[in-house]
């Protein structure tokens, strides 16, 4: 055997391997999704302090968020409101009669009203929260995180223009609100990220398992990567030209994979995820050293570099509990960093992942930056699951 294979980031999943089809069109969403808004939207307005929610949706250029709440086959603006009522949660759309009973018969919201096509929808949903006593409503707009701004500047002065002075007053951000929902997994969908981090570790190292030193390239690895993907109808995490990332000797960092030989003495390494359902992703990262000729191990400074992350990763894991701050998990593996006189590392530890690589959440980071971004500061929460790309470089 002439690779020798570190796993030097880990997920926080537990893995497992599963037969079952994972294409889109047997999903469990649908399901999922009508848990996610009866279970834990209501939740989520209320740790957010928010009355109301709407979003508008759209044909063509539509909401990030449609495929949450069931606006993703809009063809008319439609109006969706989620709003507590003397403690009472409601989810209510507002919907062109020509869409209305499809939506309706997929029993996700308490109620669809039928809006006629020659009104708008949002006048509809304007005109019933003006009669509302909500103290503010939240609306699609934010600096922070592009899931929470899918408002267009037309569409916000339509809803001004139609809600009136004294409502408009009350409009904030929902980026809180989607940070509390979208943060959340619930446990099904726990396991079904679970196969994905399963399936996208297990090929990687059977992937391993075909490099012939001076012959395999990194692209011809992405290649039978990306064959397994097809296989199994699986389709990728992030951008499908940097996916997976297989990158043999100098570090290239986020890239496509080239056509470099991998050679003897080369330190590998592939980053790599799959989407399960086309909804659930993994991001995990495995690496491997090209034994050279006479060589039974890795060199002590390569195999030291794999003790160090693998010691800094559990640190790092270790640290993490509920009410635990995100930099406080990064300052585990700082310590480490530091003991083993590691070089700067420009990332964070680690990162919130679910339905996209880096989805909304904690960001395990800040401890070694001068300016600490907010997402560092949140807590950790039961229901949230995080990749790490933390690993110590060795000087």
């Amino acid at each position: 055997m002439t690779i020798q294979k570190f796993a030097t980031t880990m997920a926080l999943l537990t893995l497992f391997a599963s037969n079952s089809e994972v294409k889109a069109e047997n999903s469990p969403w649908p399901e999922i999704r009508k848990q996610r808004i009866s279970q834990l939207l209501p939740q989520a307005l209320k740790a957010a302090d928010v009355d109301a929610w709407l979003i508008v949706c759209r044909e063509n250029n539509n909401d990030p968020l449609a495929d949450h709440i069931g606006c993703e086959n809009a063809g008319s603006p439609a109006a969706y409101l989620f709003y507590f009522d003397r403690d009472k949660f409601h989810s209510v759309a507002y919907s062109p009669s020509s869409e209305a009973k499809a939506l309706d018969e997929l029993d996700i919201h308490e109620k669809v009203i039928s809006v006629p096509r020659s009104v708008s929808a949002l006048k509809y949903a304007a005109d019933f929260i003006k009669k509302q006593l909500f103290r503010n409503i939240a609306i699609n707009v934010s600096d922070l995180n592009a899931e929470a701004d899918g408002l267009s500047h037309s569409q916000y002065k339509q809803l001004a223009s139609l809600l009136g002075p004294e409502q408009t007053a009350k409009l904030i951000s929902s980026e809180e609100v989607v940070y509390q929902w979208l943060s959340i997994k619930l446990p099904a969908e726990v396991e079904i990220m679970k196969e994905a981090a399963a399936l996208s570790a297990k090929w990687q190292l059977e992937a391993y398992e075909t490099i012939i030193p001076g012959k395999t390239t990194d692209a011809d690895v992405a290649k039978l990567l990306k064959a397994k993907m097809k296989a199994r109808g699986v389709t990728d995490a992030w951008a499908a030209e940097q996916n997976p990332n297989v990158n043999s000797g100098p570090d290239r960092g986020h890239s496509h994979s080239t056509n470099k030989v991998i050679m003897p003495g080369d330190v590998i390494q592939i980053d790599f995820g799959v989407k399960l359902y086309n909804r659930w992703v993994s991001d995990i990262q495995r690496f491997a050293y090209v034994l050279k000729e006479g060589e039974t191990s890795a060199p002590a400074n390569i195999q030291q570099y794999w003790i160090n992350a693998r010691d800094s990763g559990f640190a790092a894991f270790n640290a993490m509990k509920p009410g635990v701050k995100g930099i406080d998990v990064d300052q585990a593996q700082t310590v480490l960093m530091n003991k083993y006189n590691s070089e700067p590392v420009p990332w964070s530890t680690g990162h919130p992942v679910g339905y996209v690589a880096h989805d909304t959440g904690p960001n395990l980071g800040g401890s070694r930056s001068a300016q600490v971004r907010p997402a560092s500061q949140r807590e950790l929460k039961e229901g949230m699951v995080f990749a790490f790309d933390g690993f110590l470089v060795g000087l």
